[in-house]
């Protein structure tokens, strides 16, 4: 039986970061991984989906380019070779994650884990069983896509993301079922490499829950142009070979339609991997939908085994997977650390993206907030419009006694780099004059966010703002 004094049972984006934490913090580490190194993210997930997002961007400007007086002439894609440098891309950063495992002393184990007590595991590998005794534990096995009846994955005719991400044929047409960010991130890139895309929504918008309301709109507005059909409070029913077709069944607003398609992309949620993994054996309870509860040190109800990621709730995102690998690790290390953060970022990366850090400005309200908002618009930014990308605005919410940031919404071209700075900004308690009053380099889309908190007050210089009724000095919260 091997010994070590942390099991990590999943390597992606949270599993593979807590190993390696544990490991520069004097822990003798072994991370077991039931598929492969990196986990969804980096294989099926993340990367491989932004990799044929970046390709599908391209050929989109490409195709714009006239504009420029670029003359190019008719572009073709090659699904195989995408596939081919998109694998790329992913086996480079898998093997990554190999290296610096070795290079930080982790070993890795391929299997599936399943615990046997509440210090041991039963590895189940190509070449038998192996025990693990741990002292500490750490469950990283992540999420899996949501099945809905009727539409049984089949990986042929109904596929999940992960096949979604293996297309190398554009001149299809698909139904999208699901609104949400993962259904509009494959349904934007395929629809702009030529793919003829239906969405199917059951709410009255898409990404309803998701993001800000307004920022959904711009992304709406944008899939109408790309051609993307968009069809909302609607519900699949199922569906059935008609011919060489699918015909899918829908119910829109109680009305009976069909649309025909060559291929279904189920995309309604994700469900966490808590099953199958003996928990009952080790005491480790979990909730009504599978997550596994934990407290701010990331620990389960029993002491020494800790989950993070998906598996331990929302919301489901790469990043914030990782902070809590990390916050995992230093508490076993015998750190005094916690999952203590003011916001968490999100990004959705359709076209254009949409980022987003802290509270909307209904969330914000329903918390007894009285808030004012400015927003600043790409059309006026000349960064945007020399780049033919200026679609969307910048939205920032501050409480309005204190002029504290609440919440900053983006909807537009590089949205997901331009978040940061709101995140640090609400983690560090900024004002909106704060941010109003830190010099931004010219001429750059980063401009947008100084006028943004600029317009909290109508004093914005590049558009026209109506100044607020009371014209009241700002609050200072520095004082």
């Amino acid at each position: 039986m091997k010994q070590v004094d942390l099991c990590v049972i999943g390597s992606g984006p949270g599993g593979y970061v807590a190993a390696i934490k544990a490991a520069q913090l004097g822990k003798k580490t072994l991370v077991v991984e039931k598929q492969t190194i990196g986990g969804v993210c980096l294989n099926v997930g993340c990367i491989p989906s932004k990799a044929l997002i970046t390709a599908a961007h391209f050929l989109d400007k490409m195709k714009s380019a006239s504009e420029m007086g670029i003359r190019i002439p008719a572009v073709t894609v090659d699904g195989g070779q995408l596939q081919t440098w998109k694998q790329a891309i992913v086996n480079k950063l898998t093997g990554g994650i190999s290296q610096l495992f070795k290079a930080n002393g982790v070993e890795s184990l391929m299997g599936e884990a399943k615990f046997i007590s509440p210090n041991e595991v039963e590895v189940k590998t190509q070449a038998g069983v192996e025990k693990i005794n741990a002292k500490n534990f750490i469950i990283a096995t992540g999420s899996r896509p949501i099945e809905i009846p009727g539409f049984a994955f089949d990986k042929k005719y109904v596929l999940s993301s992960t096949e979604a991400l293996e297309i190398s044929q554009f001149n299809q047409r698909v139904v999208v079922i699901g609104g949400g960010y993962i259904g509009l991130e494959i349904g934007s890139f395929l629809a702009k490499l030529g793919t003829d895309v239906t969405v199917l929504e059951a709410n009255k918008a898409i990404l309803t829950g998701v993001t800000d309301p307004d920022c959904a709109q711009v992304v709406s507005r944008k899939l109408k142009k790309k051609n993307v059909k968009l069809l909302t409070e609607a519900k699949a029913i199922g569906f059935k070979k008609q011919g060489s077709d699918l015909a899918v069944q829908v119910q829109v607003n109680g009305t009976d339609q069909t649309v025909l398609c060559d291929k279904i992309l189920v995309t309604v949620g994700r469900r966490p991997n808590s099953e199958n993994l003996g928990l009952e054996k080790a005491g480790v309870k979990t909730d009504s939908k599978g997550f596994i509860p934990v407290n701010s040190q990331m620990r389960t109800n029993v002491n020494h085994i800790f989950a993070i990621g998906d598996v331990a709730g929302q919301p489901m995102l790469a990043h914030k997977a990782s902070r809590e690998g990390i916050v995992a690790a230093e508490v076993i290390a015998g750190k005094n650390s916690a999952m203590d953060v003011k916001t968490i970022p999100a990004v959705v990366f359709t076209d254009p993206e949409i980022a987003s850090s802290g509270m909307t400005e209904e969330e914000a309200k329903l918390k007894g907030y009285e808030t004012k908002s400015g927003t600043f618009p790409y059309v006026a930014n000349g960064r945007a419009l020399s780049m033919m990308d200026s679609d969307g605005f910048i939205k920032v919410i501050v409480d309005k006694k204190t002029d504290i940031v609440l919440g900053v919404h983006i909807v537009g071209y590089e949205a997901s780099n331009l978040i940061s700075e709101a995140a640090l900004a609400i983690e560090m308690g900024a004002t909106a004059e704060d941010i109003a009053r830190t010099i931004h380099p010219h001429p750059t889309l980063g401009e947008m966010m100084m006028e943004a908190a600029e317009a909290t007050t109508g004093h914005a210089i590049h558009i026209v703002v109506k100044p607020p009724r009371d014209r009241e000095p700002r609050a200072s919260a520095r004082t």
